[in-house]
């Protein structure tokens, strides 16, 4: 409780008014918004048609309908965006560098907020942090309306260990359940640059996601590398995160399995833009690079296999605010398809997270969460950059 009262409390002093703007007629219970093109998240188009907002959930869209209470005019409106891979806390100090710890938990719970509120500004309604304890105050906070942000989902803490017996990988998950966690993170691999065969074995994956499932929560793995990646769809996990060196015979088993798959392309581009900021080697700043192409490479192969993605960014210091460049760089890098990309963050990321019922498509009986963007996003992926009206659960937030 101390811990959510330190983010509401240094959140109002860095200017984060509590809950976001009501929208006209919200009072009311009834909210209709004109729409130029519409966008439902499941591949349909709509055009010059009207939403009708009843509370926090879509009741209608309806054509018809009136008085209309917003009117986004030619604006192009889509389900509000979901990041399935952030770090939320990760900031840069007041002289522009990556902090590493020494600052007390007021101050980052300060900063976490401050990143929430940027995040769900630029679009992003719904996202996964996965993941740092400060995580769970800020997700309660948000969810009671005393700080602006999206819904957070969170691991709190992160699994990280090829020697680390199954037996207490097991009591570890019980442990984050317990904590409040919404979602088991594990490291299978080492990160870009280290050993590709070092991995967590067969037995200690399935001991990890095992007792994730038998605890009701979902699975998600940092595999870089392949022997992580096939062991980690082998043992049933959830989601497998980066991928970039996975092959072709592991990603034909993840589409078996019905693994999700999340690359990333934002979170190397972030690395070498703030290369400073983060204290990068030379070395570690050429990894990087080298691995954008076969991160590129790697959603062709996923889609020709038949394995469904996902959208994440793996956003820390630097890309908070700034999450739907990775939609412009999967369309030009990766030579995704707009519309592939844009379902990829709404519908498809709402199902991996288990929220396919309640957000990433605009249907009666959804949530509210609307992004409106000035340009078609199916024409010009670069309009992701103009966000112009964001509504989350039935508020306007921006």
């Amino acid at each position: 409780m101390r811990r959510a009262a330190a983010v509401l409390s240094l959140a109002t002093l860095a200017g984060l008014s509590p809950g976001g703007l009501r929208a006209p007629g919200e009072g009311q219970g009834r909210t209709v918004i004109a729409v130029g093109t519409l966008l439902d998240g499941r591949g349909g188009v709509f055009h010059d048609t009207r939403l009708v907002i009843e509370g926090s959930r879509i009741a209608a869209i309806d054509p018809s309908a009136t008085p209309v209470t917003i009117d986004l005019g030619d604006r192009t409106v889509m389900p509000g965006w979901i990041d399935t891979h952030v770090h939320i806390s990760w900031h840069f100090n007041e002289q522009g560098r990556v902090v590493s710890g020494a600052e007390t938990p007021q101050e980052l719970a300060r900063h976490t907020a401050e990143n929430a509120a940027a995040t769900v500004r630029a679009g992003f309604t719904t996202i996964q942090s996965l993941g740092a304890a400060v995580d769970g105050p800020v997700r309660d906070a948000i969810a009671k309306g005393e700080v602006p942000g999206p819904r957070i989902l969170t691991s709190l803490r992160q699994i990280n260990g090829t020697g680390v017996r199954p037996e207490t990988l097991r009591t570890l998950v019980r442990q984050i359940k317990a904590d409040g966690a919404d979602v088991v993170k594990v490291f299978a691999t080492p990160g870009l640059g280290g050993n590709p065969h070092e991995a967590m074995s067969d037995r200690q994956m399935s001991a990890v996601c095992g007792e994730a499932r038998a605890a009701g929560l979902r699975s998600v793995v940092h595999a870089v590398y392949d022997a992580g990646a096939r062991a980690a769809a082998g043992a049933g996990c959830t989601a497998i995160e980066h991928g970039a060196f996975v092959s072709n015979a592991t990603l034909k088993l993840m589409a078996e399995r019905g693994t999700w798959l999340d690359p990333n392309l934002l979170v190397w581009h972030n690395y070498i833009d703030h290369r400073a900021a983060f204290g990068m080697s030379d070395d570690a700043i050429a990894n990087m690079r080298d691995a954008v192409r076969p991160t590129a490479e790697v959603f062709r192969r996923a889609r020709a296999a038949g394995v469904r993605i996902v959208f994440g960014t793996d956003a820390v210091a630097g890309a908070h605010g700034r999450n739907a460049e990775e939609f412009i760089y999967r369309v030009r890098e990766a030579h995704e398809r707009p519309a592939d990309v844009l379902m990829s963050a709404t519908s498809l990321a709402a199902e991996s997270l288990g929220l396919g019922a309640l957000v990433g498509t605009v249907a009666p009986g959804y949530e509210a969460d609307l992004v409106a963007t000035d340009g078609n996003l199916l024409d010009d992926i670069t309009a992701v950059r103009r966000v112009v009206f964001v509504m989350k659960g039935g508020r306007v937030v921006h």
